[in-house]
């Protein structure tokens, strides 16, 4: 099939073409994607399940949008990765919401906590972001993955496609990476 069918065949809810392209074609592709983005065992068919509803909102309007200036493939792995990873975030705000333990805890002890553990994770990036030779890339970083800026957003203010802003980002958190490593390094002699 041409991502041209696959599209139309999504659109058109044709239940053939989309259980062979979300449970067979994509599946290793997803079960990458949520392998990197989440710690725990996730159920497959549920994760998918939401993400082809996500791509079927407002008339499947994400699909509709698809402009083939890729495969659909690598469409689809960027759309996924942020799915994925704006749910592995929902699970997490979600979590720290319940208490670990039935019986009373008082909420200002949670807010003391997370106010300070908070606090020193941002210390703690900016002075990484500090480390780092290439500002253009603490500012990819900054926007894409803190602020959450939409992509196509930021590769426009950037003057880049969004294919190019992707290859951006992945330099940027290679050296992120490596400087972090450094210091904790630096810190253990």
């Amino acid at each position: 099939m041409t991502d041209q069918e696959i599209i139309q065949g999504l659109i058109n809810r044709d239940n053939r073409v989309t259980e062979d392209f979300f449970f067979v074609r994509c599946r290793p592709l997803f079960r990458s994607i949520i392998g990197k983005a989440f710690d725990c065992e996730v159920e497959y068919d549920e994760f998918v399940n939401e993400l082809y509803l996500y791509l079927m909102e407002d008339d499947a309007k994400r699909l509709r949008d698809f402009e083939y200036r890729s495969s659909v493939y690598q469409w689809l792995k960027v759309v996924a990765i942020h799915f994925f990873v704006k749910k592995r975030r929902s699970m997490i705000e979600n979590s720290r919401r319940e208490p670990l333990y039935e019986g009373e805890n008082d909420p200002t002890d949670d807010a003391i906590v997370d106010d300070s553990s908070r606090h020193q994770a941002t210390d703690d990036i900016e002075r990484l972001f500090d480390l780092m030779p290439n500002k253009r890339y603490v500012y990819v970083i900054r926007r894409l993955i803190l602020e959450d800026v939409e992509p196509d957003k930021l590769a426009a203010e950037l003057g880049v496609t969004v294919d190019n802003l992707y290859n951006i980002k992945r330099r940027a958190m290679s050296q992120l990476t490596r400087v972090a490593l450094n210091d904790i390094r630096k810190y253990e002699r």
